[in-house]
């Protein structure tokens, strides 16, 4: 009986280590989700009980394996020491037991990406991912455009220090809105920060506002810190670093300053899905070795979450701008975390079927890290949720896609007003009709549900003003504040309405240039012919035609007349004498001195008739950069094409 009953022990865990380790694959190589944080703590809490009561460890078991394997489009790397895990408790009372009578630092468990960095001779030198504790990841160019990662430190010695490399919860809503059609849409600030670090391209790693917060001194020859892991935080304060926010504990103050953290995390804008418990003494923790994968020196508090029963009532399907299709649930209301909470994201198909959801299921609902609403378990799982036949936007077939291991659903109509969104985000953005309050996230809403077909739409959305103040993250403040910008739009002018048309090849100096050469007037520039649209000095025959083609076409004009009823353009006049840099190509880079930002300097050079573009070519005027010695990839362009690299000072003196 017992033989029988630990070879269902045996094959249960094999079962378990699949599931998990495709869990894993999933969540730190591919950074998607197939499953719930929950789900996954549960099931491998499951696993390790198993292995304790047969005594068995299989192969490639997650209890023994650490991290995600480095993948191959990064250079690898060995660590000096491996990096291990960290055994876990939710009790409080184990946590004052373990401190047996010493002293303690209680610090947050941040989640992100951890990295190492590593200094010689007062420069950093290199910047590794965990990986999978043993090889990780070589990503230094990026870690150099850390938002506050020191490049050179007092100390002049190697410096090894360990951290994590996050991105706040404030920053991903920013982002998330505005990632491209070819970047998938991230699920949490977790998934946002590893695509940004382990990024090919370190310019997209500097655009997502990633931090450091050391956490652990690994190496640091000849400096005395008396035994104190509280002095070694000192030091690296010292050097420049943001470390980890701990507080000194005992067995008789560890329960408030566990308190203390669990208050704070509610408004953290930093991801955090527990807390670390590290003794002071280093000697002494050192002394105490450590097990195949875990130090005994140190332990992680995950949060007991707190878990509330409810009803399923609806599971809302949000078409997205790429197709994807997310499955939203809608939840009888309940208080989680001193909130009241009725809706959470189930991700994808995958979790979908996992979770066996039908309508009027009883589920139980959590907080992830006390911050996102996540389904934990359903109770009844009838399974009769039924998969969207048709898109809930343009009500074309849907279609189930599978990539790698996680399923997801589809809108395969590429007309779907769904699909708008760049087009929308153009057309509201600063450079065009300027409408403060419509992010890329929030214009994606507004398109699922339906709210917006055309441009002139925009200034239609108070017919859906009650809908708005009561979507997720509106109120009738925000509404209010979106209203009154909207308004504001409604005077423009005609530059600024041919730019976010959207016509192709036309961005902001061509939009200036085609109105100065009519003399701004839309009736002219409608009805040129491409003839005479090509003469234009910066247009040329591909750009006439695609101009002349969408003034020729019929639905296209049909909506500019919708908005042309919605707005009022101011009258420019010409002025010929201002345009001293006409004919003239110029790229900025860098942060700027003497403008608010880039964006301030371009529209300078263009009010002037210049262009900038992006990129450093053979017709570029030349290369506007503070930093002359910069060995970015622009200055190299500019010196392999013989491109002037000039300063914004230098610029302004010699033209404008």
């Amino acid at each position: 009986m017992k033989e029988r009953e630990k070879e269902r022990d045996i094959e249960r865990m094999k079962e378990l280590i699949a599931v998990l380790n495709g869990a894993s694959r999933a969540y730190y190589a591919q950074d998607t989700e197939i499953m719930t944080n929950y789900e996954y703590d549960r099931l491998y809490d499951e696993l390790v009980e198993l292995e304790n009561i047969t005594g068995v460890t299989l192969a490639n078991s997650p209890t023994e394996n650490v991290g995600y394997e480095a993948v191959d489009e990064l250079p690898k790397d060995r660590h000096e020491q491996p990096m291990l895990s960290l055994s876990k408790t939710k009790s409080r009372e184990e946590l004052r037991s373990w401190l047996n009578g010493r002293k303690a630092l209680l610090s947050w468990k941040l989640d992100g990406l951890t990295v190492v960095l590593h200094y010689a001779e007062g420069r950093l030198v290199k910047a590794v991912t965990r990986g999978n504790g043993e090889v990780g990841e070589i990503v230094t160019n990026n870690a150099r455009v850390f938002r506050n990662v020191p490049l050179t430190i007092p100390y002049q010695g190697e410096l090894t220090v360990r951290g994590e490399a996050v991105i706040s919860y404030s920053d991903f809503e920013r982002i998330n809105g505005q990632l491209g059609d070819a970047e998938p849409k991230y699920k949490n600030p977790r998934n946002l920060c590893s695509g940004s670090v382990r990024q090919l391209n370190n310019e997209v790693t500097a655009s997502r506002n990633v931090r450091f917060y050391a956490y652990s001194l690994v190496k640091a020859d000849g400096v005395d810190f008396a035994d104190s892991r509280q002095r070694q935080f000192s030091f690296m304060k010292d050097m420049g670093f943001d470390v980890v926010e701990y507080r000194l504990v005992d067995p008789d103050t560890i329960m408030d300053e566990i308190a203390y953290f669990e208050q704070k995390i509610q408004t953290y804008d930093i991801p955090s899905d527990g807390l670390v418990l590290l003794y002071d003494e280093i000697g002494y923790g050192r002394s105490l070795g450590r097990t195949a994968k875990f130090p005994r020196d140190s332990i992680a508090f995950k949060w007991a979450d707190e878990v509330c029963e409810t009803v399923l009532q609806k599971v809302e399907w949000s078409a997205s701008r790429t197709g994807l299709i997310n499955p939203v649930a809608v939840f009888e209301p309940v208080e989680l975390e001193g909130t009241t909470v009725s809706r959470a994201s189930v991700h994808n198909i995958s979790i979908v079927r996992g979770l066996k959801l039908g309508i009027g299921d009883h589920i139980t609902v959590y907080k992830a890290n006390m911050i996102i609403p996540q389904i934990a378990e359903n109770l009844t799982k009838s399974d009769t949720l039924e998969i969207p036949a048709a898109c809930p936007v343009c009500g074309q077939p849907t279609e189930v896609r599978q990539v790698g291991d996680v399923q997801s659903l589809y809108c395969g109509n590429p007309a779907c007003d769904a699909k708008k969104i760049k087009a929308f985000t153009l057309f509201v953005s600063r450079d065009a009709m300027n409408v403060d309050g419509l992010s890329e996230s929030t214009l994606e809403k507004f398109l699922a549900r339906g709210f917006l077909h055309e441009f002139a739409d925009i200034f239609r959305l108070n017919r859906y003003a009650e809908e708005i103040m009561e979507m997720e993250g509106f109120g009738e403040k925000s509404y209010r504040n979106l209203a009154q910008s909207i308004e504001k739009a409604r005077n423009t002018t005609l530059p600024r309405l041919i730019y976010g048309l959207g016509i192709e090849n036309i961005g902001v100096a061509n939009a200036r240039i085609l109105c100065r050469h009519f003399d701004f007037s839309l009736e002219a520039l409608r009805n040129a012919d491409a003839e005479e649209l090509s003469e234009i000095d910066g247009i040329g025959e591909v750009i006439a035609a695609g101009i002349r083609a969408y003034f020729q076409n019929g639905e296209n004009m049909e909506r500019l007349e919708h908005l042309l009823g919605e707005i009022s353009i101011a009258k420019e006049e010409a002025d010929g004498s201002a345009q001293t840099l006409a004919g003239m190509s110029f790229v900025i880079t860098g942060s700027l001195e003497h403008y608010e930002n880039r964006s301030a300097l371009k529209e300078e050079i263009e009010a002037r008739g210049g262009k900038v573009t992006g990129s450093v070519t053979g017709k570029t005027t030349c290369l506007i950069n503070n930093d002359l010695t910069s060995q970015s990839a622009k200055n190299k362009k500019a010196k392999e094409l013989g491109v002037r690299i000039v300063s914004e000072e230098a610029f302004m003196e010699e033209y404008l």
